[in-house]
């Protein structure tokens, strides 16, 4: 993810407003949206008209030889929990490259849309603004996955639920104390010299600042910085959307504020939807809808609905960037947001999750379709990317992602792309065992508790 502050956009080609899809006029404070009821009608307008997914004919068998019906199992917890982290990263890397541009500007960079790995936007990427000095692009990935990385290996050491001040305690000394190789700058070094300024206001304020991990996020700018890591809270509550929801509303504390903190409790929780039995990508919709608040949730319902119109990903960014633009506080500039950009409100949302669901929705479940939507509607497309990845891999395992980009981005970020995920599952189903415990310790508390006598509840009269 990158931020306008730290660009210069001098050598930047402008977009042309009346070409690019982004260029829906902020609204004035009379047209702002309010925020939605909390009733399912809006859920079910958003799903209603969803376009049926063809199924290619399957030939009749022979009648004389016996074909044996074939019964796909679902895919294990170690599977989804791999599929989620690598779709993340293979998402992330494939979006870097265009991160930033118009649709119009990255068909005319590459001569068409982006259909896999690409080569930075600029050849002279070491000094060429707004990228320098940034390797974007070549199948490397961004902060959006190192960030995420972080974040499992907190889970693997506390193994067990996180709250903020796990983030004060072991992410904050990570960033800045662990040497790591880093693959957009081509060299070791501390994460906390690739991540940008949104995430080091978190060493800022919790290293330097010694303020309260539960409320660091106020006052940073509000962004999608803190959704764009959260998958494994989804995963070690893989089939809670509700627990996953409230545990990144915790974590996210120490880091975001307002909307930001909001699209990491609700990218959580559909991740964790992601992974329960018979999951669909309406169904992973229906519970962030379930869950999101105020304007995120009227963004993804907005956008949402324009998806249900549609029947493919390639047509997609300007229809879904319309439907997500009143929500939206960057404005049809990405790299020059506007004054009102970044601020906290009930109002707006952060752009990249509601379309990464509506990519999902789109693209039907499938990785390409969904992955390659997010990459070419431009804009902060690896962390759409990411988020949509992440989404379609939890769904539907590992073997969703093309194995011809997940090695290559492996190789070429020097990263093992399978261990987290491994790591992550084995950590999941030991805070699932916890949870058993601690259930049946609360279970047997409650019910000595409700068997006493209500005068003595009363003050033993």
């Amino acid at each position: 993810m990158t931020y306008a502050s730290e660009q210069t956009p001098a050598t930047t080609p402008a977009a042309t407003p009346a070409a690019t899809p982004a260029a829906t006029p902020a609204p004035t404070p009379a047209a702002t949206p309010t925020a939605p009821d909390a009733s399912e009608a809006g859920t079910a307008r958003a799903l209603r008209s969803l376009p049926a997914r063809t199924v290619p004919p399957v030939a009749e068998p022979s009648p004389t030889v016996p074909v044996p019906p074939v019964v796909s199992a679902p895919p294990s917890l170690e599977d989804r929990a791999a599929g989620c982290l690598v779709g993340a990263a293979v998402g992330d890397a494939l979006g870097g490259p265009v991160e930033g541009w118009s649709p119009e500007e990255i068909v005319k960079r590459h001569g068409g849309r982006v259909e896999g790995i690409v080569g930075p936007f600029h050849d002279n990427w070491r000094t060429a603004r707004p990228i320098a000095p940034y390797h974007k692009g070549d199948g490397h990935v961004t902060d959006d996955t190192l960030m995420t990385h972080a974040l499992v290996r907190v889970y693997e050491t506390v193994r067990d639920h996180l709250d903020a001040y796990d983030i004060a305690d072991h992410l904050v000394p990570d960033l800045i104390g662990t040497p790591r190789w880093i693959p957009e700058l081509e060299a070791e070094a501390l994460p906390l010299q690739r991540i940008f300024l949104a995430e080091k206001w978190i060493v800022a304020r919790l290293h330097y600042g010694h303020a309260d991990p539960r409320e660091a996020g106020v006052g940073n700018i509000v962004n999608c910085g803190a959704a764009m890591y959260m998958a494994p809270v989804g995963i070690v509550n893989a089939g809670n959307p509700d627990r996953a929801y409230a545990e990144a509303l915790d974590i996210a504390g120490a880091h975001q504020a307002s909307y930001g903190r909001e699209a990491a409790g609700v990218f959580a929780a559909a991740v964790a939807a992601a992974f329960l039995p018979d999951a669909t990508p309406s169904s992973v919709v229906v519970q962030a809808l379930r869950l999101a608040k105020d304007g995120t949730r009227a963004a993804i319902e907005a956008v949402c609905e324009a998806a249900a119109s549609l029947t493919g990903t390639e047509s997609a960014a300007a229809p879904l960037r319309a439907a997500v633009a009143p929500f939206d506080t960057v404005g049809p500039d990405y790299r020059n947001p506007s004054l009102g950009a970044r601020r906290p409100s009930r109002l707006h949302a952060v752009e990249e999750l509601p379309i990464a669901l509506g990519m999902l929705l789109t693209g039907g479940g499938d990785f390409r379709a969904t992955v390659l939507g997010a990459v070419n509607y431009g804009r902060d497309c690896d962390s759409i990317a990411t988020m949509s990845g992440a989404l379609v891999g939890a769904l539907r395992g590992a073997a969703a992602v093309p194995a011809e980009w997940s090695e290559e981005v492996a190789r070429a970020s020097r990263l093992d792309l399978q261990a987290p995920g491994a790591a992550l599952a084995t950590v999941a189903r030991e805070i699932f065992t916890r949870d058993r415990a601690r259930a049946r310790t609360h279970e047997q508390a409650f019910t000595a508790i409700s068997a006493i006598p209500a005068m003595t509840e009363a003050g033993g009269r």
